[in-house]
């Protein structure tokens, strides 16, 4: 299994990076967690721009979700056709959502290109992966993601609050993408985002290999975030998350 970083800037598009996705390859199969505004462009650089195979929504924020309008017209009006309908697992209502965000009629909406299935907390297969959601801490209803292949797993906080639930999701996880939007400032709004010492806090807990910090606001050092994320007890490695790391999980 391989993990490619995207995009992981935090609310919206930085200077480094567009917002949140990742992909994920194994067996010749190439899956996206997330796609959010800016990430179809650098997306190129990995992959062909027909070869997704199969696409996985945490929730329906903008930074999350919204290049999927924007592949839409690839999928719709490319010259290579016909394509087949890419997966997509997402909140029950998606289809409804990105098609009012494109500016389309909710019937046939973007169903052409997608095969829309409503997301609920348990296990799953998606190509060669098993993918187990569970909702977490956040406004609206939003999903981590734990994705195992050939025994190695990654988990993916998506967005979240201090939450238990992704402890228990991330357990024992080779890599946790966990978000970290926040420096440890008084005021911070509860269930909402985390910290970098929040992050490794949960990191520690679940006994995860390597945490990396994502989903990284651009009006934010992130070596601040970084140091805290190194003053919070967790003993496996931290990492910022960087637009175009990969890592290879043998």
């Amino acid at each position: 299994m391989k993990l490619t970083i995207v995009g992981c800037s935090g609310s919206f598009p930085g200077p480094d990076s567009p917002a949140s996705c990742y992909l994920l390859e194994a067996e010749g199969f190439r899956m996206l967690l997330d796609f959010g505004n800016g990430s179809l462009g650098p997306l190129q650089r990995h992959i062909g721009l027909y070869d997704v195979d199969a696409i996985c929504l945490s929730h329906l924020h903008a930074d999350h979700c919204l290049d999927l309008c924007a592949y839409h017209v690839v999928r719709t009006y490319a010259p290579v056709r016909p394509l087949p309908r890419v997966p997509v697992h997402a909140p029950r209502d998606a289809p409804r959502r990105l098609a009012a965000a494109y500016g389309m009629d909710e019937e046939p909406g973007l169903e052409t290109a997608f095969d829309f299935a409503p997301l609920a907390p348990g296990t799953f297969r998606v190509g060669p992966f098993e993918v187990t959601a569970a909702l977490m801490n956040h406004p609206v209803e939003t999903y981590g993601f734990r994705v195992s292949h050939g025994g190695r797993s990654v988990a993916y906080s998506g967005d979240t609050g201090e939450c238990p639930e992704l402890v228990e999701l991330a357990a024992d996880a080779d890599i946790l993408l966990c978000e970290a939007s926040f420096l440890d400032r008084p005021g911070n709004p509860k269930g909402l985002h985390m910290t970098g010492g929040q992050a490794a806090e949960h990191a520690a807990r679940a006994g995860v290999g390597t945490l990396v910090l994502t989903h990284l606001v651009p009006w934010y050092d992130p070596a601040e975030v970084l140091a805290e994320a190194r003053r919070a007890g967790f003993g496996g490695d931290i990492e910022l998350a960087r637009s175009g790391a990969v890592y290879d999980l043998r």
